[in-house]
């Protein structure tokens, strides 16, 4: 019996499908799992990453491994919600959305809301908020986000988010579930560090800027 069929009993639901996923596939399974997860947003990130997490730690998946695959299912997932948002545009992905079980209208609003706000650095910084994770692609693909910046920031957010997760049910080991609990400082750390680096990135940006025309002056 490998540690992954060890955990289906106490578990069950989104937890027991992704021990199936990732028996049957490994890593590339939790990648599956995740990109599943952005596509359908009450498949909830905070059960799956601790799970592969977990795995790793008993051997039955290589940690490297189920970072990259999760990040690169993310990826895929969030990329596909882009591409919803820039083919059918504002009122038919709503239209849609509206017909759907899993996906509500309002999750959608709330994202572009968050995209207004914010503009593209919401790609990044969205990451880490639980519904907006998912949706913030949407509205990018509707505002048409450069691909190139929209695959950089989504790849480097997921990267952070899920590598904090999948560590720390590595850490925890057969307390992997303890993650859930806890996601909400999680969120708020991540977030934290998230807006330190965009504001340093903007005050190094306006300082490059002043330069020139001090010089000048």
């Amino acid at each position: 019996m490998t540690a992954l069929q060890a955990t289906q009993e106490p578990t069950g639901g989104v937890a027991g499908w992704a021990i199936e996923l990732m028996e049957k596939l490994g890593a590339p399974g939790a990648g599956l799992a995740v990109a599943l997860e952005n596509l359908f947003p009450p498949l909830p990130s905070e059960v799956i990453l601790p799970l592969a997490g977990f795995a790793a730690s008993r051997g039955d998946l290589g940690l490297v491994a189920a970072i990259l695959f999760t990040t690169l299912g993310s990826v895929v997932g969030a990329l596909a919600l882009y591409g919803v948002g820039a083919v059918l545009g504002r009122e038919r992905t709503r239209a849609i959305a509206a017909k759907l079980p899993l996906v509500k209208v309002e999750d959608i609003d709330k994202a572009e809301d968050w995209f207004n706000r914010h503009g593209p650095k919401a790609v990044l910084i969205g990451r880490v908020v639980p519904i907006v994770r998912s949706m913030i692609s949407v509205p990018a693909g509707v505002e048409r986000m450069s691909i190139p910046l929209f695959l950089l920031l989504t790849t480097f957010g997921s990267a952070v988010w899920n590598s904090l997760l999948i560590v720390a049910g590595y850490q925890l080991g057969e307390r992997w579930h303890v993650v859930e609990s806890s996601v909400g400082v999680f969120q708020y750390v991540v977030l934290g560090g998230a807006v330190l680096a965009v504001t340093w990135f903007i005050v190094v940006k306006l300082r490059a800027k002043r330069s020139p025309s001090e010089k000048v002056q």
